[in-house]
């Protein structure tokens, strides 16, 4: 299937791609709320008998995350069990039956019961895709491979906006159905992870796949070498969380994925079309949807091309401080709104400019940067139960923040709201600046020293 690609580097983004085709597909799936929550709520296109209320769109939002918590721990069990690209497969079993689920919903638990699946889905991808991409890419590209998944990601939320709040629901479904099971066909041929397959003692496999990946038997054989560098015995849960450098590397992962949570990031995109129509501006939602969502997918492209080039810590600080701004933006505009009845001139296009600014940026740095960081920071026999972990914990936080952006909003008002995010914005910001290690062009055991482990194991794979 890939003897089209000459260029090793070309193979390696073209696995990487195919890949995260389960991640456009998640794409669809995180932004199916904002056009189909308008619709719902509207006498004239819901498919209910009633519209649907602000608490009960808080739940169809929210409660995919909560229940998959319990989930959670699949990924973490089969990753190295089944392997990788079993993995990736498997998670497109509960995305075809939330697609089946929302075409034929006639009650609103339907919905949940989808979104329950959706997100079962999620915590496979999320998990699995940024392990597998960084176990396939050589280290001169792992950033970019990595930022790939955002990429797919935007792409998919794309789709949907466009697409969602120019279609009926029913058939909006059965597109998003069709769209699934196409993009599950390719994943068959995927090869196997060669890290995964090292793991399990098929050298000779792994030794195979990495010749192929990386164009020269000799870097292969090196990079054999380098994996032999870790503990040939895998050790158990509670080894690893004894660990210093894992647990050093986990309570980075932690402050990454929580902190990209409660920047609000998440809360507005899934709102926003809903957020889009509080502004009452004379902008239509529909449109600015559309808009907003290709910014987010150039803003993606964006990190790719520079992700190598200029490393992980100085996108991720300048586009948090972007991020920040645009909260500024929006609590500005809200303030005003309060207090105007009509809004003309430049500031009917502030909240949209601020919408922008906070999705370009976020999707050019935590969006796209944590996915490869995150992997980078855990070496091989941690990596699946520190992803994991960390995961449920995100998880958790993203529920919470989703569930309750609605009410905190009404409690405390729209203003203030998006001011904490931007509070958070510049937190997170600081932490990555003075915390996070630079691990642009590095190798995995390199990552490892700069965490604290011994050189010794270094020194080891240099002898082998």
């Amino acid at each position: 299937m890939f003897k089209i690609f000459d260029s090793p580097l070309l193979r390696q983004y073209a696995v990487v791609i195919i890949a995260n085709f389960s991640v456009l597909c998640t794409g669809l799936s995180l932004a199916w709320p904002s056009p189909v929550l308008v619709k719902l709520s509207n006498n004239n296109e819901t498919i209910f008998s009633k519209p649907i209320t602000e608490e009960e769109g808080s739940w169809i939002v929210s409660i995919g995350f909560l229940v998959a918590i319990c989930f959670s721990f699949l990924p973490a069990v089969l990753l190295d069990r089944i392997g990788r690209r079993q993995c990736i497969i498997l998670s497109c079993v509960p995305k075809m039956i939330m697609c089946l689920i929302f075409t034929f919903a006639t009650e609103i638990w339907m919905l949940m019961l989808g979104r329950v699946f959706g997100a079962i889905a999620d915590t496979f991808t999320f998990t699995v895709v940024p392990t597998y991409a960084s176990e396939v890419a050589s280290k001169e590209i792992r950033g970019a491979l990595g930022t790939i998944l955002q990429i797919l990601c935007s792409l998919g939320i794309l789709l949907m906006l466009s697409i969602g709040p120019f279609t009926p629901y029913v058939t909006l479904n059965m597109v998003f159905t069709g769209v699934v099971v196409v993009l599950s066909i390719p994943l068959l041929f995927l090869p196997d992870s060669p890290y995964y397959l090292y793991s399990k003692g098929r050298t000779e496999e792994a030794l195979k796949v990495l010749t192929f990946l990386r164009g020269s038997e000799v870097l292969a054989n090196e990079e054999i070498k380098e994996y032999s560098s870790t503990d040939d015995v895998k050790p158990n849960i509670i080894d690893i969380f004894k660990n210093r450098q894992f647990l050093k590397a986990f309570g980075i992962v932690l402050v990454l994925t929580t902190g990209s949570q409660i920047i609000g990031f998440n809360a507005v995109t899934f709102y926003l079309q809903t957020v889009l129509e509080s502004t009452k501006t004379s902008v239509k939602p529909e449109i600015a949807s559309v808009i907003i969502g290709f910014i987010q997918l150039i803003a993606s492209f964006c990190t790719t091309l520079v992700t190598d080039r200029f490393g992980r810590k100085p996108i991720l600080g300048s586009t948090l401080a972007g991020t920040a701004i645009g909260m500024i933006g929006l609590g500005i505009f809200f303030r005003i709104r309060e207090t105007h009845e009509q809004i003309s001139g430049f500031m009917n296009y502030l909240p949209l400019i601020s919408l922008i600014l906070v999705v370009y940026c976020y999707s050019a740095g935590p969006g796209s940067v944590n996915w490869p960081l995150c992997s980078e920071l855990f070496d091989g026999p941690s990596r699946a139960i520190g992803l994991t972990v960390s995961g449920i914990i995100g998880s958790l936080t993203l529920f919470m923040t989703l569930k309750y952006f609605a009410f905190v909003t009404t409690a405390i008002g729209a203003p203030a709201t998006y001011w904490m995010f931007s509070v958070n914005c510049i937190l997170l910001c600081m932490f990555i600046l003075f915390c996070i290690p630079e691990t642009k062009g590095r190798s995995f055991a390199e990552i490892q020293v700069l965490l604290g482990q011994k050189k010794k194991n270094q020194d080891k794979a240099e002898k082998c």
